[in-house]
């Protein structure tokens, strides 16, 4: 009888630790691998080599161009950026969309409002985007010039957050 109660306790057990496992929270590369408009994303980030870098600890704040914004490029800019001589490049580009830290919506409406109207965000490619409010909607503004508007946020992960951005922001 006593090695039934322990059987049945070690089956509970382990049940209760494959419910833990099945829910830890995933990661950034994940999130975007799961959503349907982030396909392009995710395989530029795989040309990239930038898979581990973005499932390590971070926590980095991604600013996530969607399938449309790529969509919107110079038609053959996407295929010319996946080949493997531009890896260096679309890296640039990719690691442009990312600021260390966890940055969620109310921090970046902070850091705006406490700039007096805009933030200026530091991506870990080195360069800057300049966020603001026009008509109650969060702009991006690259170092060209270029805008792109926050369309959702605070998708969390595991080692940071995604926001979702319908342009393709490029550096200097």
């Amino acid at each position: 009888m006593k090695s039934i109660k322990n059987s049945l306790l070690l089956v509970i057990a382990g049940i209760f630790s494959m419910n833990a496992v099945a829910q830890t929270p995933s990661d950034i590369v994940d999130i975007a691998a799961g959503s349907p408009a982030h396909t392009t994303l995710v395989a530029a980030v795989k040309a990239a080599g930038l898979v581990e870098t973005l499932k390590s600890a971070g926590p980095f704040t991604v600013f996530a161009p969607t399938n449309d914004a790529f969509g919107n490029l110079p038609k053959g800019t996407v295929e010319t950026l996946l080949k493997p001589e531009n890896k260096a490049m679309l890296a640039g580009i990719l690691t442009y969309h990312v600021v260390a830290g966890n940055l969620e919506a109310s921090a970046v409406l902070n850091a705006i409002k406490n700039g007096k109207g805009k933030a200026v965000l530091t991506t870990v490619a080195g360069g800057k985007l300049t966020a603001t409010i026009v008509e109650g909607k969060v702009i991006l503004t690259d170092e060209k010039g270029g805008t792109s508007t926050v369309t959702a946020t605070d998708l969390k992960g595991s080692n940071g957050v995604i926001h979702v951005i319908d342009s393709v922001l490029l550096p200097k």
